[in-house]
Parts: structure tokens; sequence; C-alpha cells
């Protein structure tokens, strides 16, 4: 009994003390570590801040392309479990960064900057690298535990931060408590992204010497213009970045690859820099690059645009014939052409070239409002409403569209529907005061067995009160 007694005694110590060295030798429990819900909450707060605040680019044709190109990436990696998405940040600093959760941001002055499409995929397979390899992810999980707002204004501070054009994003998360966590990347990190980006990046059929490709020029850059581009705040170590990735080249990826594949990179960059609030600016560029390029279209159609809004009509319609000349069948040529045409009043000849446009591209917003609005000035009153009802069903909450069909219904005298989606463009536009005039208006006009009245009462009861 004695002896039973003190067996176990020792089998009780033993058991305590196997329970303290499992304790020190396994990892924290699975709910301290920050997991992959947790990214995906991350990367969603920080995109819907930057979305709300309206530092995402929100030109349909640019962020297709940009999308296009990241899933042609995406598709030779070995995805982590996220829902990707692939946006363009409206600033001219020299940056592409990741965020927890499949987010990829790339700004507009580093897709000016490259020189050809394979740079800018290698940009986005090293972006992908990073979060397949969860490296916010790790650098959080060490340390304490914060909350994702927070999360999210640390990140807005480390990737949008160094003032510029992007200040105002970063103020507009909340302030992040004072922590010690730091988001620079490791060279480990860096040269994982690498190694996984230049592998997306050859699978895909691109070049892979236009990831040092792009480095090089980030180095050009920084010297010719005495500046430090975010870029290599955000990705440090460029160097050894450049020396490890040369080395690759040389041993694993001998191969050459295309520098182009889907096309289109120098439209999309003549747009970005066409979305510039200074018309002047594009002006000056533009015609500098002919000097050295008279024959290219994508130049003369930069050029034309920017003539356009500067009020200079003739020689824009003479820059918009000859890049049609060179390019027949280019829908933006064809749809900014025709508007230029439907401002100085040549209806016949703006509805060729919008119908055009429209055929080529059905769902081409601004071609078929102008088409629209050409038809209008037509008298073809059914063929406006025709397309306009079509553009609602593309897109539901355009207050532009909505004022386009109020205008169109108010000149066939149908009143109902012409005071109803006036009520919605107030609606849209904040105005509730109006928006409610329009709206009862429109419900006094239906009989009261009418179907339209309950879509009606519908809009009245969401006005704010």
């Amino acid at each position: 009994m004695y002896t039973r007694q003190i067996l176990l005694k020792y089998f009780i110590i033993w058991c305590l003390f196997s329970l303290f060295l499992l304790k020190c030798i396994l990892p924290p429990p699975a709910e301290a570590s920050f997991t992959i819900e947790d990214e995906k909450k991350l990367g969603k707060e920080f995109y819907e801040k930057l979305q709300k605040g309206e530092f995402l680019l929100q030109n349909e044709q640019v962020n297709d392309y940009i999308t296009l190109l990241g899933k042609r990436v995406l598709a030779f990696s070995e995805k982590a479990p996220f829902d990707f998405r692939f946006s363009i940040i409206r600033s001219s600093a020299i940056n592409a960064f990741a965020t927890p959760g499949g987010y990829v941001y790339v700004n507009q002055g580093l897709i000016n900057l490259v020189e050809n499409e394979a740079e800018l995929a290698g940009v986005l397979a090293h972006e992908i690298g990073h979060v397949n390899g969860r490296h916010i992810a790790e650098t959080i999980d060490r340390s304490t535990k914060l909350n994702i707002s927070t999360l999210a204004a640390i990140i807005a501070g480390a990737f949008l931060g160094g003032g510029g054009d992007l200040t105002a994003a970063v103020a507009s998360f909340s302030v992040a408590t004072a922590t010690s966590l730091s988001l620079k990347y490791s060279r480990e990190q860096e040269e994982a992204a690498d190694r996984a980006g230049l592998s997306y990046l050859v699978a895909a059929g691109y070049d892979g010497r236009a990831m040092l490709d792009f480095l090089k020029i980030m180095r050009r850059y920084e010297y010719y213009s005495n500046t430090i581009p975010s870029y290599f705040l955000t990705h440090p170590g460029t160097d050894e970045r450049i020396h490890y990735i040369d080395a690759l080249l040389q041993t694993t990826y001998k191969g050459c690859g295309a520098n182009h594949i889907l096309g289109n990179l120098k439209r999309v960059q003549v747009i970005l820099l066409l979305s510039a609030k200074v018309p002047d600016a594009g002006l000056s560029y533009f015609r500098k690059e002919l000097n050295g390029h008279p024959e290219d279209p994508d130049l003369l159609y930069g050029l034309a645009v920017s003539e356009d809004r500067l009020g200079m009509t003739p020689a824009a319609l003479g820059h918009f014939q000859k890049a049609l000349r060179l390019s027949p069948d280019d829908p933006d040529i064809l749809r900014d052409l025709g508007i230029a045409l439907f401002k100085i009043g040549q209806f016949d000849d703006a509805a060729q070239h919008l119908r055009r446009a429209t055929k080529l591209r059905e769902n081409d917003v601004d071609a078929n409002l102008h088409f629209g609005k050409t038809l209008e000035a037509l008298g073809d009153l059914s063929g406006a409403l025709h397309l306009y009802k079509k553009m609602e069903a593309k897109r539901p909450d355009d207050p532009e569209i909505f004022y386009r069909l109020a205008m169109a219904y108010g000149k066939t005298g149908q009143t109902g529907d012409s005071h109803y989606y006036f009520g919605r463009y107030f609606k849209k536009k904040g105005k509730a005061d109006s928006a409610l005039f329009h709206l009862k208006a429109a419900l006094n006009d239906f009989s009261t067995d009418h179907p339209k009245r309950i879509e009606i009462k519908k809009e009245i009861d969401s006005l704010p009160h």
C-alpha cells in the first residue's frame, strides 16, 4: 500500500513536469495567432478606407487591365486562400505594395514608369509573393495583439506615408496607438518574394529579366531625380535584390520570355497621364514625345484629348483624324472624336463615330451616354431611351444615367417617368428635398394600380427623414 502511494506521488510529479515542458516547447494556442480570417478582415478594412476616401482610381478600362495582368500572374502561383484584388492608387509616387488578405496596390506613378508589360507583371508577381508568403502576418504574429483598425492605420503609415499626394490618405485612418511594430520587410522576406515572384513571372510567359530591369530603372530614377522613391522605402535592400535576382537569372531562369502578352500598356499609360488635372502638362508631354514618334496613335490620341480639353478644337480634330487613320478600329479614338464633334454641333458625324465605338466596346458608358445625347439632338428619342435603359442595367446607381433618362422621358411627354428619374438623381446627389418633390410628383402621375407606384414608394421611404 505504502509503495503504491509513493509510485502515485512520483507519477503525479512526472505528469506536472511533463505539462510544464510541453508548455515551454509547444507554440502558443491557435487563437493567439494572426489567422487567415484576421488577414481578410484587415485587408478589407484597409481597402474600404481607401475606397471611401476616393484614393483608388475608378477608370474601368485601366482597372480591368491591371486586374487581367494580375490574374495572369496569379494563375501561375501557389495561390494563398484569398480572393485577390488588384487596385490602382491615384498617386504620382513610385510605389507598389500588398496588404494581408490578397489586396495588391500599384500607384499610377509606377505604372507610368515601367517600360514594358513584363516589368509591371514582375512588380505584381513580387507583391503576390509577399501575400502568398503571408509576410505581414508573420510580423504581426510576433507582436503584441492589436485590433484591426490599429493595424490598418499602421499599414497606412508604412505604405502610404512620407508626405506628398497621399498625406490625406494616411490621415483618413484612425491614429495608431504607440507601438514598436515595424512592417519593414526583412531581407529574408524580400528574397522569398523575389524568388517566388520570379518563378510566377517566368511561368506566366514573361521574360524574367524584366524584374531586374525594373529595379535598375528605379536606381536610375533615384540618381537622376535626387529623391528616394517610395518603392525603396517599402522594399528595402535594392542592391541586394539586384544581385540576388541576377544570380537566379544566371543559374535558374536562362530562357527568354515575352515583354508583352496582353498588349495595350501604352494606351493605359496615356489614359493615366490624361487623368491628371493639368491638361497643359499633358499637352507639352505628348508634343515632345511625338517629335520622335510622329506616327504613334497612342501619343496622337493623348495629344488630341489634351487639345480638346483646352479648347483647341481644330487642332484636336486633326490629331484625332490622323490617329484614326493609323488605328481605324480603336474604340477610344472613335469615342473621344465623336464627343468632340458632338460638342461643336456636328451631330451626324458624331453619331457615326459613336455608333462604331459602342459596337466595338458595348459597355463603354461614356460612349453610350454621348451616343444617346447625340441621338436626342438628332430627334431620335426612342433610340436614346433604349441606350440609357441599357446603361441603367449595367450601372444601376449612376446618377448621370438617371439624369439622362429623366431628360429623355421629359422630352417624350412621359412626365411620371421623368419625375421618377429626377427623384433618383437628386437622391444620389444627397438633395433629399428635391428628390422628395419629384418622387411625390411621379406618384401622382401614375394610377393607383400601376406597378411603378411600389418602386416610387420604396424610394420615398428610403429618403432620410
